[in-house]
């Protein structure tokens, strides 16, 4: 998932918070805004993604980078009791520094690291999309993320935390409004690499440096109970899981993007994502990832497949105006076919839009096609465009 949507979010804790999160005490009389104006980044104080020969270490590499700009733990689940209702989830926690290097710190609370965590859970059957986001300084045991002993992500009682010392199983809590979840996720596949060397080094544009380190776990299946209200339901299923680190920017001209993270019912899955020009065209860093049955993979090139609009979803909060199902042509050559993958991905609902700054739409979706299943969608730049923000 290309998440770089977290440097315009997190502003947000900076604007809350102000510089007292780094150096400003008490009775300085330096206000948020005044903050905000000292606070702009440099990115040659951080390291870029440009090695194609990145050490990937696990269960290391599921801890923080700390030196890098920005990072997000992304896992994104659809289940269903043993009847046949069904829930999407979204669970998601950024880390953002706020420093480039570490201060001396002479209180807990002082911290270079700023967190910020969405979660929504959509109950399809009763059309209810319930969402909450939350901010926090990575000090005083409020948020954080590690490896050591156990990997664990945490924001307040939101959590991430590893099982078994491979991470290979964890355990996740988390609300949203008036909804909450409690999963555990086993991972069924292997990790797989994004990038076209299938190494983990993920262009977005052109420029050098533009660029993150990404990796995907394609299959996590799951088990648990959702709980809306008093209800609670025993449910099981799959989520797809995340995980980037990078110091990056949208290229100029790019206003949003489109991503799919897709868990089909014959045990492939599939990534997918493009990110919109103003001109109307397709950024050509564009990509995609497909996996077999064995866990091999396949990079595709943005020529190596189609992502067409079914139709379009008004926002009666914002206004944006979002795609509503999309038909998607894999070609088939590329993935070890005869011939060419066809499929669409409809909405389970349509109302999944997060109204945050800036907005965006993240939801469950149905597989229906040359194959089946289901998976989440997420849709950017239709509100507000990116690159004028990231």
């Amino acid at each position: 998932m290309w998440r770089y949507i977290s440097l315009a979010l997190v502003s947000i804790v900076v604007v809350v918070f102000g510089f007292s999160l780094v150096e400003v005490g008490a009775g300085t009389g330096v206000g948020a805004g005044a903050a905000v104006q000292s606070a702009d980044v440099n990115l040659e104080d951080y390291p870029r993604a440009v090695d194609p020969n990145y050490d990937w270490n696990f269960p290391e590499d599921h801890g923080p980078h700390n030196d890098f700009l920005t990072e997000w733990w992304y896992y994104t689940g659809n289940v269903a009791t043993a009847d046949g209702r069904r829930f999407g989830f979204q669970f998601t926690i950024f880390r953002r520094a706020i420093l480039p290097e570490d201060q001396v710190q002479d209180s807990e609370w002082r911290t270079r690291q700023m967190y910020l965590g969405h979660v929504t859970i959509s109950d399809i059957a009763a059309d209810e999309f319930y969402q909450e986001e939350r901010y926090s300084r990575g000090a005083a045991g409020l948020a954080g993320a590690t490896a050591d002993p156990r990997y664990r992500v945490w924001l307040e009682d939101w959590e991430v935390v590893a099982l078994n010392d491979d991470a290979t199983e964890v355990h996740m809590v988390a609300t949203a409004g008036n909804a909450s979840m409690d999963i555990v996720l086993t991972q069924a596949k292997p990790i797989v690499f994004q990038g076209e060397q299938g190494n983990g080094l993920s262009f977005k544009g052109g420029e050098e440096g533009n660029a993150s380190y990404y990796y995907s776990i394609p299959r996590l299946e799951t088990e648990g109970t959702f709980t809306i209200g008093d209800e609670t339901f025993e449910v099981t299923g799959n989520t797809w899981m995340d995980r980037e680190f990078s110091t990056s920017a949208l290229a100029e001209g790019a206003v949003g993007w489109d991503w799919f993270g897709l868990i089909f019912d014959d045990n492939t899955e599939l990534m997918l994502y493009h990110i919109r020009l103003e001109d109307g065209s397709t950024e050509p860093a564009s990509a995609g990832l497909y996996i077999d049955a064995d866990g091999n993979y396949t990079y595709l090139h943005s020529e190596d497949y189609t992502m067409t609009p079914l139709d379009t979803w008004t926002s009666p909060v914002s206004g944006g105006e979002y795609p509503s199902g999309w038909e998607i042509t894999i070609d088939g050559e590329v993935i070890g076919l005869e011939d060419s993958l066809d499929f669409r991905a409809i909405p389970l609902m349509e109302e999944q839009e997060l109204i945050t700054d800036p907005n965006y739409w993240e939801g469950a979706v149905r597989l229906e096609g040359d194959k089946t299943g289901y998976g989440y969608n997420e849709m950017t730049g239709y509100t507000d465009r990116l690159d004028d923000r990231l």
